[in-house]
């Protein structure tokens, strides 16, 4: 087993991470009687590929691991209405300002990036941008 999820109340759930006991909490977002206090369950998804970008990356081009500390990416979640679902999610990267990258380097960090595992989970449906604002 990987987690528990527990429901709080007030639209929140304690999730617990069971290997190593760490948790955080969701809400639901504003636009769904939620506090929008805490990540969404739907922020997840966005703020994971992201995330699984970024860590494929460092284990795919370890040689590029030291280069890629400090990037940061902000992640755009888009929703759809009927049905309600994530219609969109648009991942922007920054790079560390003393960093850079050749055009090869650049390019195998791209197809990394592209090939991580949560990518690979999502519906096709949902539309997927990356700016990987190379400069």
């Amino acid at each position: 087993m990987t987690s528990t999820v527990t429901y709080a109340g007030e639209l929140r759930t304690l999730a617990t991470h069971l290997q190593s006991g760490s948790s955080f909490e969701t809400d639901a977002p504003t636009d769904n009687q939620g506090k929008g206090a805490r990540f969404s369950p739907t922020d997840l998804i966005g703020t994971s590929l992201a995330a699984c970008m970024l860590t494929t990356m460092a284990i795919r081009a370890n040689d590029l691991e030291e280069r890629l500390c400090g990037t940061v990416t902000e992640t755009e979640k888009i929703m759809s209405n009927a049905p309600r679902k994530i219609a969109a999610i648009k991942i922007r990267f920054i790079w560390p300002s003393e960093q850079s990258f050749s055009a090869e380097e650049q390019q195998r960090l791209e197809t990394i990036a592209w090939s991580c595992p949560v990518k690979e989970s999502i519906h096709p449906d949902i539309q997927l941008s990356v700016d990987f604002n190379w400069g």
